[in-house]
């Protein structure tokens, strides 16, 4: 079982400088910039039985993603401070997080999406016992893997589909009637490699 203490270390010492994408597993997507920025959080809730990781799955209307499972976030706005003030806000924003109750434990490598966003994913310890309040418009779900299933080996793993006679691999993790897959699970993968030294 991973202790939040040795996440807290991991991240602590970790400095992100990679550029992470679809290009990692597929050198053929170079990203081309201009890319706009954005930031997530990738929150972690201490339960009885241990850490988890929240997501939200996206509504079914939404023009980009649509259905899709994410993490709380999205782009920046002029006013934000930094990337990590664009998580929590927007965090706030989607699913009600109040940034107080956010305590910030470290950041991971920036990720370019095909959609042209850099994001910066930030992780962040839930306080307290927040009560979500999801915004109807983008937020259908809101739902919590434990961090020992995602950290379990061959749960996270690299797939491969092939459209139109392109390959193309991507990350992809299975939870329950959940399918964590792209730029999510993309991130995730990065979470793991800092923290769970894989």
């Amino acid at each position: 079982m991973l202790e939040l203490g040795h996440i807290e270390e991991a991240l602590k010492t970790y400095k992100p400088s990679r550029l992470l994408g679809d290009h990692t597993l597929n050198p053929d997507f170079a990203p081309q910039p201009p890319f706009r920025n954005a930031a997530v959080l990738l929150p972690l809730l201490a339960r009885e039985d241990g850490l988890s990781m929240l997501f939200t799955l996206r509504t079914a209307h939404l023009h980009a993603h649509a259905g899709q499972v994410s993490f709380p976030g999205g782009g920046a706005e002029p006013h934000d401070m930094d990337e990590v003030a664009t998580a929590l806000r927007e965090s706030h924003e989607e699913i009600g997080l109040k940034p107080e109750n956010v305590r910030v434990l470290g950041t991971l490598d920036h990720y370019i999406t095909r959609s042209g966003y850099r994001v910066r994913p930030v992780v962040g310890l839930v306080q307290g016992a927040p009560e979500w309040t999801p915004d109807s418009f983008e937020v259908a779900e809101i739902f919590e893997v434990p961090l020992s299933h995602i950290l379990c080996p061959g749960n996270l793993s690299a797939q491969e589909v092939t459209r139109e006679g392109v390959s193309r691999r991507y990350y992809a993790c299975n939870w329950q009637d959940y399918y964590i897959w792209g730029a999510t699970a993309g991130m995730l993968r990065n979470f793991v490699e800092v923290v769970g030294g894989r």
